[in-house]
Parts: C-alpha cells; sequence; structure tokens
C-alpha cells in the first residue's frame, strides 16, 4: 500500500546541509531572474495568515519553505528554522517506503559505469533526445509519485534501452517525479527535461527508489487565468492568475511540481516553485534553462492577464496554498 502524505521529503544528512542552501539560492536566482518583465517591481511578499484548513490525517509538521535547509535529519519543526515565514506551509504527512510486491518479468541490461557516465542527468538544465513522449499530455496523473535514494537509470522501455539517469536531487530538493503508467516491476514517470513531456520507465527493483501518493493537483486554466488547488479531488481554493504573453505562452500539458526555492533576497516572490516544463519560445531566463514555474508577484494589476515570459503568477493566499503541495505533485495546465 503507498503511503499517503501532505509532507515535506525524506532529508539528507546534515552534513550535507552547508551545501545545500547554496544551491537553492543559486537555482533560486538563476531560474527565476527573468521569470518577469523587464523592471520586475519590488517584492511585497504574502500575507502571514496560515494556509487553508485541510482535512486530513495525523501528519507531521513541515514545508515547502522548508527546502532552504533540506538536508536537516528529520521531518521534526526544527527543519522550519531555515524557512522563510512567509512561505511556512501546513503540517504534512510522511513519505513512506513503497512495497515492491509485483513480479517483474522485463529485466534491465547491466550499464557499466561509463556508459552511465554517458547518459543525460534528468533534470531542468538537461535535454534527453532519446526519452519517449508523454502518450496522454492532458490525462489525469496517478497521484503515485517516486524518489530515487540513489541515482536511478531511465529506460525508453521497460527493459529497453537506458535513456537518462534521475538524480537524488532537482535545484536543491529532494527528486520527486509523478508516476503516469505502470506494469509489473516498472513505473513510467514524467521527466523535468527537455524536450517537454519526456518520459521514462523506471525499474522498481533493487532498492533505491520510495513511492508516495499525493492527494493534491493544481489545475491552471489559460482560458479563465485561473488556477485551482484540489485536495482529493476538493477544492481549496480557485484564484486569479497572471499567464505567458502571447510571445512567451506558458506551455500547456500534464507536468508536476519540480522544487521549491525559497530566495535569500527575493525581488518579486518569497517562495518559487519551479515545474516540470519549460517555455516553448525561450530557451533561458536569466541564463538559467527556461524552466516555468509557480510564484508570486506583488502588483495586483497583472492578474487576469498575459503578461509573463511563461510562469504562472498566482495572489498572495494562492502562493499560501502552493506551499502545501509536496513536490512530484500532478500540475495540469489547459489553455
Amino acid at each position: 500500500m503507498h503511503a499517503h502524505f501532505r509532507s515535506d521529503w525524506p532529508r539528507r544528512a546534515v552534513a550535507k546541509a552547508a551545501l545545500a542552501v547554496p544551491v537553492i539560492a543559486l537555482g533560486a536566482a538563476v531560474l527565476a531572474a527573468g521569470c518577469g518583465t523587464a523592471g520586475s517591481p519590488p517584492a511585497a511578499p504574502p500575507q502571514t495568515t496560515g494556509p487553508p484548513r485541510v482535512t486530513a490525517a495525523p501528519h507531521a509538521a513541515a514545508s515547502h519553505a522548508a527546502a532552504a535547509s533540506h538536508a536537516a535529519a528529520s521531518h521534526a519543526a526544527a527543519a522550519h528554522a531555515a524557512a522563510s515565514p512567509a512561505a511556512t506551509a501546513a503540517a504534512r504527512r510522511t513519505v513512506g517506503p513503497k512495497a515492491l510486491t509485483q513480479s517483474q518479468p522485463a529485466q534491465t541490461a547491466h550499464l557499466s559505469a561509463t556508459q552511465a557516465a554517458q547518459l543525460p542527468l534528468a533534470t531542468t538544465y538537461a535535454t534527453t533526445p532519446a526519452a519517449p513522449q508523454d502518450p496522454a499530455p492532458f490525462a489525469a496523473e496517478t497521484g503515485t509519485v517516486v524518489h530515487p535514494t540513489t541515482t536511478r537509470v531511465i529506460y525508453a522501455r521497460p527493459g529497453g534501452p537506458a535513456v537518462a539517469e534521475l538524480p537524488v536531487t532537482e535545484l536543491g530538493s529532494p527528486t520527486w517525479v509523478p508516476v503516469v503508467q505502470s506494469q509489473p516491476g516498472w513505473d513510467r514517470i514524467l521527466l523535468p527535461t527537455r524536450p517537454d513531456r519526456s518520459t521514462g520507465w523506471i525499474y522498481l527493483g533493487g532498492g533505491g527508489l520510495q513511492s508516495a501518493y499525493t492527494p493534491y493537483q493544481v489545475d491552471v486554466d489559460l482560458a479563465a487565468y485561473r488556477v485551482t488547488i484540489l485536495d482529493a479531488g476538493r477544492s481549496l481554493g480557485s484564484w486569479t492568475v497572471a499567464e505567458g504573453a502571447p510571445g512567451t505562452p506558458t506551455p500547456t500539458g500534464r507536468t508536476f511540481v519540480l522544487a521549491s526555492l525559497v530566495p535569500t533576497q527575493p525581488t518579486y516572490s518569497p517562495l518559487i516553485l519551479p515545474l516540470g516544463t519549460h517555455s516553448d519560445t525561450l530557451t533561458t531566463y536569466g541564463g538559467g534553462p527556461g524552466t516555468v514555474g509557480l510564484h508570486g508577484w506583488p502588483d495586483a494589476s497583472v492578474f487576469g492577464h498575459a503578461v509573463s515570459h511563461g510562469c504562472v503568477r498566482v495572489p498572495p493566499a494562492a502562493l499560501r496554498a502552493l506551499s502545501q503541495v509536496p513536490l512530484g505533485s500532478p500540475v495540469i495546465i489547459t489553455g
């Protein structure tokens, strides 16, 4: 049985914390620098009232904002010490390991260290030209998410050729990717790489993999300029947002929450949630790879308009609600 969670993610040892924070800060600076328009207004952090109430079983305290110290040794509330108060989220459930009870008829071919080193690392900065495309880019996702505790090889099909390696972390956050298809011994996952809608198959045997279930889904309706957050199908709220301008449109299709960034010196949002998708027209935002994300914006006049470089700008209440959504949770963007 998959563990249900609204939690932060398993955290690395304290000894690695000093290395993690600069990575997150750098990622926030690079990925977010060009996400707005020229002459971005000064930051105006969201209100600090608590996130929407959710109905849930008892769960452990954690938050997306704790990504700034994601290498803490436990899921305890001590992780909140490095978080931005404006982005502190509600308590969440912890992630449990996956019980691998399926039969596994398709086996993986052995890869030498040299062969593995030649594979692209499946991150938002990478391109995976051999990865198959998502066969149903607007279908509902399963809610199952997986996390590699060691670098895992991704295959074009069960038992087929290797196309990439999935790292343990993405932009300083633990890697959680959604499962969109399963067969005995294998899960098909969405990848955060270019080209958009890239997928791959991950072998469930051999250890080094955790699985959980997220009840959350974020729906972005570009035609209506609306974002809606669902928890087990129940709406937690719906807000008017800003989206990509006609020349730099927000890409459509199913994707996921890739990482959680808390800028040390926020210019327009105290929390930035990069997604596993990229701009269709821009190859870079301020030196980054053109990753599209969800983030706040201090000027409310932009909401209801197509004005961004592709990111979805949300009001403070929506940002607070989004801070509850675990990594890997599905995001469905429709036109």
